[in-house]
């Protein structure tokens, strides 16, 4: 089928974020079988179809530098995902009633204090308790304090980057052959119990389209749609684009 439509309209991604861990050589080649032996099986049928391969962790970086490319060919293109650091691009908490939100893109725009205040300003607007109060910023200060201490922003953006490039240069892929394959920011929630300020989400996602076209690397932002603010189209109401989000990924 996928044939029909065209090697140059389709690509075709066996596996999307493949829960193999771990991600060096203490692990097994369990993922390293399965994803040599797809492709494999694809080509049986096709010598042209474009293949998305991937490597495992998720789909990580960590898990594409460590697969080893054997299969390849000119119409194999290696997905990784862009979620680094989650803790900036998945600010939600696991409990319905905790914080977890206002970390900046980058780090040195802002500082813990201001993020520590701001959160505490806006559990007092959803009116949690004093103790509800406690519990939540003990928790999150260890997030925050964490953030900072790691400094993220353009420098491990660019590292990360690097270290897909070096492991395609050493296996002779030329970078355009490399796909991000997702990258995206929860977006601050309307009560703040989650998410980034859109001034962050927008400068990071400049940020990894940028590093991305640097490389000549092709990209796809998550999503179309969802309800957490990491959609094209805005999240509530009708299914209009987002301008500003349209505007950092360089789209007209």
């Amino acid at each position: 089928m996928l044939i029909k439509i065209g090697a140059d309209k389709v690509a075709l991604e066996p596996y999307n974020e493949p829960a193999y861990y771990p991600c060096d050589s203490s692990g097994s080649d369990d993922w390293q079988r399965i994803m040599a032996g797809t492709v494999r099986d694809i080509r049986a049928v096709s010598s042209e179809l474009t293949i998305v391969a991937t490597g495992a962790c998720g789909g990580s970086i960590a898990g594409l530098v460590n697969l080893d490319p054997n299969f390849d060919d000119p119409n194999v293109y290696y997905s990784f995902h862009m979620y680094d650091p989650h803790s900036f691009t998945h600010q939600r908490a696991d409990d319905k009633n905790a914080f977890s939100s206002g970390l900046p893109w980058p780090a040195d725009a802002s500082t813990p204090e201001v993020v520590a205040e701001t959160l505490k300003a806006q559990m007092d607007a959803a009116g949690l308790s004093q103790i509800e109060e406690v519990m939540n910023m003990a928790s999150a200060r260890e997030t925050i304090a964490r953030y900072f201490e790691q400094n993220w922003g353009q420098s491990q953006l660019e590292a990360g980057f690097r270290q897909a490039v070096d492991w395609a240069e050493a296996h002779g892929i030329a970078s355009r052959r490399l796909f991000v394959g997702e990258f995206g920011v929860i977006l601050m929630s309307a009560d703040g119990r989650m998410g980034a300020f859109d001034a962050d989400r927008l400068r990071y996602l400049m940020a990894v389209r940028r590093e991305a076209e640097r490389f000549a690397m092709p990209w796809s932002a998550w999503e179309f749609s969802n309800p957490y603010g990491m959609s094209v189209i805005q999240p509530k109401g009708p299914a209009i684009p987002d301008r500003e989000m349209l505007r950092a990924l360089g789209l007209p």
